[in-house]
Parts: C-alpha cells; structure tokens; sequence
C-alpha cells in the first residue's frame, strides 16, 4: 500500500508520482533528483517506465522546494533532502525499498543508506561525490542571496546550501558504510559531475557493486542514453533477485 499523502518532518508535502509493478511483488524503487530538478525530469520518467514495464514498482519523488513539492527552494539541502528519503522510507513499511538517485540526489542516497538499513539496494546515476567542491565549481562566482543557481530565476543560490555542502564536504567516507549492492552509472562526457566522482566512490564502496561508463552520455543521459541507461539498470537490479518472490 502506497499512501496519498507523505509529508516530512517538517510538514511540508512531497510531492511524487508511482509507475504500478506486478501485483505480489514488494520491491519497491524511489528515485531522487538532482539540484535545481525535479520528479519530472526525462531522465528519471524513461527509467520508473521501464522499472514498470519489468514489474518493479517506481515512484519518482521531488525533494521538498522542488518542484511541486511543498516547502522554499532556499531551504533545499542535501541534508534536508537526506531527511525528506527517510520520510519517504517511514510512509512505506510493507515495501522492500531500492533507491535511485541523480547527481545530488545520488549523494543524499549515500547518506541515506549508510545509516538507514531499510534501503535495500542502491544505484548513483551520475553521483555527486565531493559536493564542497561542486559547489564551489559551479556557484563559486554567484553569491548568495542575491545569484541565481545556473540563471534560472525559479532556483535562488541560498546561504543556508552553501553552508550545508561545505559541511557535507564529500560522501566517500559514508560509501565505506554502505552494505547494499550498489551500482554506479557515469555518463564519459559530464560537464557537470565529473565520472571521476563516481570512479572515488566505487573504490571506497564494498562488493556487490558495479560500474558503468556510458560512452558519450552527458550529465542527465540526453537522447539514446536515457534508454540505454534505464535497460541497465533494470537489468543489474533483476540480477539482484531483489524484486523476485518478495
């Protein structure tokens, strides 16, 4: 049973969308955006239609101040966001639960799953690693309060994110904790993520886990590479047996 309604502790609504698997199977998969994103990216719809179309139930989720989700986009972090999975996690008990997530989304997975032993399996689409260093790489130049996040006049560049990707400072030390299988998908031409981020937590990440160079693909898998990324993922997560009989 999925409910209508998942707030986090904040009260603030989360908005999300559910791609129906078979009935009888409890495997669930929450896929997470990336900064400035939302549920509704290309990227993150081609891969909850292809978890469906397998029998694996999705559910695509905007973080709180994303998207149509309820609360200010200033306030949006990967430690709040770190909060609003584990909510999600409360509102779904029943289900066995893998997670997806997208360039910050990614490392708010890592957190998540390092401490939460709900998360079953854990996949990084384009991982965010070093997130002090992104930040610094992509707004080092916009000030806050006043710059915007990549001009986009819907995504203001807050205090309050820089300071939490600074404390933050990298998620390698938190892979090393992380005792799920795990797979990481790199597109070799991002500009955005490096793929040696991905490459960082893979060394650190225990066994079971893979690695995945996609030849060409950029940051968010743009044209044939979101269907190439999607069928991989499928496929590793039926290799798991996870979603088989529970």
């Amino acid at each position: 049973m999925i409910p209508k309604e998942i707030r986090n502790r904040r009260g603030e609504r989360l908005d999300f969308t559910v791609h129906p698997g078979e009935a009888g199977v409890s495997t669930l998969v929450v896929i997470g955006h990336g900064v400035t994103g939302n549920k509704d990216r290309p990227l993150l719809m081609t891969l909850a239609e292809a978890l469906a179309a397998r029998g694996i139930t999705a559910l695509r989720l905007s973080f709180s101040g994303n998207g149509n989700s309820e609360g200010r986009f200033e306030e949006s972090s990967v430690s709040k966001e770190v909060e609003d999975l584990g909510a999600v996690l409360d509102a779904l008990p029943a289900w066995r639960i893998g997670y997806v997530g997208h360039s910050m989304g990614a490392a708010v997975g890592v957190l998540r799953a390092a401490m939460d032993p709900r998360l079953s399996f854990l996949v990084s689409l384009a991982g965010m690693a070093h997130t002090a260093a992104f930040a610094q790489r992509e707004f080092g130049n916009v000030t806050p309060g006043a710059g915007l996040m990549w001009d986009k006049p819907e995504c203001p560049l807050s205090q309050e994110f820089i300071d939490d990707m600074q404390r933050v400072g990298s998620v390698v030390d938190a892979a090393s904790r992380v005792q799920v299988p795990w797979l990481f998908v790199h597109g070799s031409t991002d500009d955005v993520v490096p793929v040696q981020d991905s490459r960082d937590l893979f060394a650190t990440a225990k066994e079971p886990k893979r690695m995945l160079e996609l030849d060409g693909a950029d940051h968010v898998f743009s044209d044939v590479h979101a269907p190439e990324m999607a069928r991989s993922v499928v496929a590793w997560i039926k290799e798991q047996h996870l979603q088989v009989g529970t």
